[in-house]
């Protein structure tokens, strides 16, 4: 500190910012700002330079955005470069309408940051990188490159962009030579891939972490140079100690899968526990599923829940899916049902289609909460009108069934119709509704055509249908054997409609040879199921004791099962149960099959 200073310093504000300064680099934190405060009061852009940055670093004030946007505003008016700079990025950054919402300090102190929600004013910060600019700012100049090149498409004007890039790079700046970097990778040109790459190692031989970081992403991909993952390592270590939180997340997964580095789950775990903790959502995510699934570290359920909370908070739809499942089959505790469906509607309000297509399923089964139907509908009709063809059949069943607005089967036919060209589900649903003359003219040949596909294509449903067209002669000739055949390709897949029907057809009547033991075996099977027409079967294959021995217990069960599903015979049948009387059976097998 000079000593003239102290004797200056009340009568020109340009000697208070120096011993404001010297103060600040000896410690003098408060007193430091004392002196800067009152020379930036003084008029002096500078000192409101100085002034701003200390309320963005908190150096000797409380932190606050409101009163470092001021002091920068005043300093960028009069025309202080690097004070246009930080004012242009802070634009970018959404922190300047932060600002605007909290008129002082004391509303900021006030102010609750998890509930802050910053938006970006590229406007602005083109206006004060121009002038950051025009005034040699080098940074300036590298960050107007970028809004013109990345930015709004409004403001987008690449040739531009391009030059001042190449401005701030002749000027030496590292962010102009990795901006200037980016913009020749996306010529994707082997001579372009080459300058890009210069460009970078530039940017990263003075150290700057973005950089570092993304010639290891070029080095481990072997874009532009020779491939290894040894060097990536190398570069991604740099990065991560300097911050870059990509950087981070790609290091944490090299130690965890020994990738150009001796493997290490420990420390790769650590690296991506400081991503997480820095808003890298995929990091986050995926230190909860190391502790979800266990294995090279202990299983920890409840840590694997903070992790995969944060991830799903973050926006990371594939944690809220995880969480789901986890809460759905109730690892390291109770199921918790209620928490399962939370979970899965946000993963499918994050956009999952396949947490979407379940919400759906449980839409359909009469579960999910008020309003999830009319999200789901609206979820798969814009996705359908996109032309993705699972959203194209999903839409198509909530048309059908009305699920989130009005029955539209006409239009469910038409979107089945576009899914059915690939997905062999929405063949099925689409034969279905031509075989029914459900919102399109009936045709059973052309429905039993588009339910086979489905059938060839592996679908339970359709080979259970199919099957019931080849008993019934529906839309082609009778093929019992064939039916049969389909029917235990059903029941494989557990279809429990098609259970019954092969037991119907074991039962006897239909030109195959009757095997009642086998019979009863699958009447029981669907009769577990819940299926009431093989409870009434099961019952009387053990009532009547036609597989060589009764079981009045057993068989009295099944008719209270039946009953209580409301088939009419299952009461007759108790009646004649309490009568010890039980009439012959009818081998026709007639009285078993449902078409």
């Amino acid at each position: 500190m000079k000593i003239v200073d102290r004797f200056l310093a009340p009568a020109s504000p340009t000697a208070r910012l120096r011993l404001g300064l010297s103060l600040l680099e000896s410690g003098r934190f408060k007193d430091g700002v004392a002196q800067i405060s009152r020379a930036a009061q003084g008029g002096l852009p500078d000192a409101q330079f100085h002034l701003g940055q200390c309320y963005l670093d908190g150096t000797g004030v409380p932190e606050s955005i409101t009163e470092a946007v001021r002091w920068m505003t005043a300093a960028a008016e009069g025309e202080h470069a690097e004070a246009q700079f930080k004012l242009a990025l802070l634009c970018m950054r959404g922190d300047t309408g932060m600002a605007e919402q909290r008129s002082s300090l004391t509303d900021e102190l006030a102010f609750d940051r998890a509930d802050e929600r910053k938006q970006s004013d590229p406007v602005s910060a083109i206006l004060w990188a121009r002038r950051a600019s025009a005034n040699d700012s080098r940074e300036g100049q590298a960050l107007l490159g970028y809004i013109l090149t990345a930015g709004p498409n409004a403001l987008r004007d690449e040739a531009e962009g391009e030059r001042w890039y190449m401005a701030s790079a002749r000027a030496g700046c590292p962010q102009g030579h990795l901006g200037l970097g980016l913009l020749r990778l996306r010529k994707q040109t082997p001579e372009d891939t080459a300058l890009a790459v210069a460009e970078i190692e530039k940017a990263a031989a003075a150290g700057l972490g973005d950089a570092l970081f993304l010639l290891g992403a070029l080095t481990h991909a072997g874009i532009g140079v020779p491939r290894s993952a040894e060097r990536a390592v190398e570069l991604y270590a740099r990065a991560a100690e300097g911050g870059i939180v990509a950087a981070q997340t790609s290091l944490g997964l090299a130690l965890l899968n020994g990738d150009g580095v001796e493997r290490n789950p420990i420390l790769g775990e650590t690296w991506l526990r400081r991503a997480g903790l820095a808003g890298d959502a995929h990091a986050a995510a995926l230190v909860g599923h190391l502790h979800a699934r266990g294995g090279d570290l202990a299983p920890n359920f409840a840590e694997a829940a903070l992790w995969l909370e944060r991830a799903a908070k973050a926006g990371y739809a594939g944690a809220a899916r995880t969480l789901s499942q986890l809460y759905q089959v109730g690892l390291g505790g109770a199921q918790d049902p209620d928490r399962a469906a939370h979970w899965l509607r946000e993963a499918a309000n994050l956009g999952s289609e396949v947490s979407q297509v379940d919400l759906g399923n449980l839409i359909l089964a009469g579960e999910g909460a008020p309003g999830d139907d009319v999200r789901t509908r609206h979820w798969f009709e814009r996705g359908a009108r996109q032309g993705n063809l699972a959203a194209a059949f999903n839409f198509g069943i909530c048309l059908s069934h009305g699920i989130g607005g009005g029955y539209d089967e006409a239009q469910a036919a038409l979107w089945l119709r576009k899914a059915a060209e690939e997905m062999p589900i929405a063949q099925f649903w689409y034969g279905r509704m031509i075989a029914e003359g459900r919102g399109v003219v009936g045709d059973a040949v052309e429905g039993r055509t588009w339910i086979a596909r489905a059938a060839e294509g592996g679908v339970a449903e359709a080979q259970a249908m199919l099957g019931e067209m080849m008993v019934n002669g529906r839309g082609g000739p009778v093929d019992r054997v064939q039916a049969f055949h389909l029917f235990e390709r059903a029941a494989e897949s557990g279809h429990v409609g098609a259970i019954y029907a092969l037991a119907a057809m074991l039962d006897g009547g239909y030109g195959l040879k009757p095997d009642f033991p086998r019979a009863l075996s699958l009447f029981r099977a669907a009769a577990e199921a819940g299926h009431a027409d093989a409870q009434l079967a099961a019952g009387r294959y053990l009532a009547r004791g036609l597989t060589g021995s009764k079981d009045e217990a057993e068989a009295r069960r099944w008719f209270e099962a039946a009953r209580g599903q409301g088939v009419r015979e299952a009461a007759a049948e108790l009646e004649q149960l309490d009568q010890i009387s039980f009439p012959k059976r009818d081998d026709s097998g007639a009285a078993f099959f449902a078409a």
